[in-house]
């Protein structure tokens, strides 16, 4: 009689064990997303700077960043699609407001960076 529950305690175990393991690796905004917003988004997105003064949105650090601005949150952990975030750097907003503005659109693998991040749940 323990033979049969020792095998189904396994199975659940297995089971368990392997929902942790989607295959993506996790994205930490500290480890993933910093260095980019830095690079790409940061110069205009800090108080005196035009995003700034614009939409009240600050990317200088992961707090603000998930303050969002006057007109509400520009991250949803958990979707991207919900974003407004994502949706101006992947170009689905009105083109006259894409990000980064004024300049070359985002490579396709630092949208998808910022897409996946905020889907694992945009963790710090």
């Amino acid at each position: 009689m323990n033979a049969p529950l020792s095998t189904v305690a396994l199975s659940a175990l297995a089971l368990v064990a392997l929902s942790g393991c989607s295959g993506e690796p996790s994205l930490t905004y500290q480890g993933n997303i910093k260095p980019l917003l830095d690079a790409k988004c940061v110069s205009c997105h800090v108080p005196g700077g035009p995003g700034y003064e614009k939409s009240g949105l600050r990317l200088d650090s992961y707090d603000a960043m998930m303050k969002g601005t006057r007109f509400g949150p520009v991250v949803v952990a958990g979707s991207s699609v919900s974003s407004t975030l994502y949706r101006l750097v992947s170009g689905q907003a009105d083109p006259s407001i894409r990000m980064p503005h004024g300049q070359a659109a985002l490579p396709e693998a630092d949208v998808k960076l910022i897409a996946d991040w905020i889907d694992q749940g945009a963790k710090y």
